[in-house]
This record gives C-alpha cells, structure tokens and sequence, in this order.
C-alpha cells in the first residue's frame, strides 16, 4: 500500500465506503469522514495528501469547507464531488479551491484516473521545488542531454563507446560534454568499470520529466 493518504469525505456511508474500498483495493491508503467538521478535527492529526469531497452534506458543506482545507495545508489536492453537474458549478468549486471535479454518479475507472493524475501533479510539483531543479532542468533544455538520461533509465548502465551507439551520434567529443555536464549536475555517475548510470537526482529527474510530457500531452 503507498504512503498517499486519502480521505474520503460524504455524508452517504455506503458511497464513501465505497469510494474507500475502491481506493483501498488499489493500493492506496483510504479513509473516511461523515461530516465536514468531523473531517477538520481528522486532518489536525494525519494530513492526507489527497481529499475525495461531497458537495451537499448536512451542517458545512463542500463549497465552505475547502477555503478551510487550502488555507491551513495548501498542497492538499481537492477533488470536489457532486450530483449536480454544471458549468457553473465547476467554476465555483474551482474558485473555492478544489482541483479536480467528478460528477454523480461516475465510473470506477473515472475515480481511479481523477486519483492518480492529482496525485503524479503533487509529486511533480515536489521534485520542481527541491534545491537545485532549475538548474538541472535548465541542463536538460538540450535534448542529447534528455536522450542520454532516456537511455540510461532504460538499460541502468553502459559504457561510454556503448552509449555512443546508442545514441547514433559519431562526434565522441560531442557526447563527452554532455556527459560532463550531467556529471556535474549530479544527475549521472560512473561505477569502477567506467560505465554510466543515474544518480539518486538523476532518476528523480527522469520521473520528472515523464510527468511533464503526460501533462503536456493530456
């Protein structure tokens, strides 16, 4: 089960046990709430990285509870749910701080999808503000340089003459270079054997350029 808390938060039991189950089956850690206020006093204790919330409950409702939720743990991810699916709606959930929006009643597969592209953004936002991304990301601007870390993250290691097969390049010089330049990003490094492999960062970076061109090409 991953470390992605979600809560679940509907005043209809047998929806949130369900949205709960489905989340929990698919190897995410789930919980749920029946009330806003109840939901309030949870996220003092755990805060989930993720909310699931019902637009109409009884006392405070979604609409109300999301400024709350986004002042005081703004890099929660909201997806605000609802049975009354209209444009207007969608505006003011956004407006009131939800970042996604699924209309009732909505497929399995919709939850899941909805799920998972929040939770690949926060991620992709956290590996942008570690200390040092711009400048790794300003080294990638190159595309030799994306292709060697692309290859590197397909085959683990290889060898300098190996590499430059690979990427079908003839000017040695060239590519020795660009490899110097990612040796001193830290994003790439050399075992005794002399061949090359990705760094801890280096690999960070390869996920976070794979985030980018899903939410580019989405």
């Amino acid at each position: 089960m991953t470390t992605e808390t979600i809560l679940v938060i509907d005043d209809d039991q047998d929806l949130r046990e369900s949205i709960v189950e489905i989340l929990e089956n698919n190897d995410f850690a789930a919980s749920g709430c029946d009330s806003a206020e109840t939901a309030l006093e949870k996220v003092k204790v755990t805060t989930p990285r993720l909310v699931i919330l019902d637009n109409m409950m009884p006392g405070m409702g979604g609409m109300a509870l999301m400024p709350l939720l986004k002042k005081d743990y703004p890099n929660i991810k909201i997806i605000m749910i609802t049975a009354f699916s209209t444009v207007e709606n969608a505006v003011a959930a956004m407006k009131s701080g939800a970042d996604d929006y699924l209309s009732k009643p909505f497929r399995r597969e919709d939850l899941l999808v909805t799920v998972r592209r929040n939770l690949e953004e926060l991620k992709f936002a956290s590996q942008l503000s570690e200390p040092g991304m711009d400048d790794a990301l300003a080294c990638l601007a190159n595309p030799i340089r994306r292709q060697i870390l692309a290859t590197l993250a397909r085959e683990k290691q290889m060898r300098f003459m190996n590499l430059t097969r690979e990427l079908e390049i003839s000017d040695h010089t060239k590519v020795n270079f660009h490899l110097k330049n990612l040796k001193m990003n830290n994003l790439i490094s050399q075992n005794r054997e002399k061949a090359y492999h990705l760094t801890p960062e280096g690999e960070k970076m390869v996920d976070c350029l794979q985030l980018l061109f899903k939410k580019i090409s989405s």
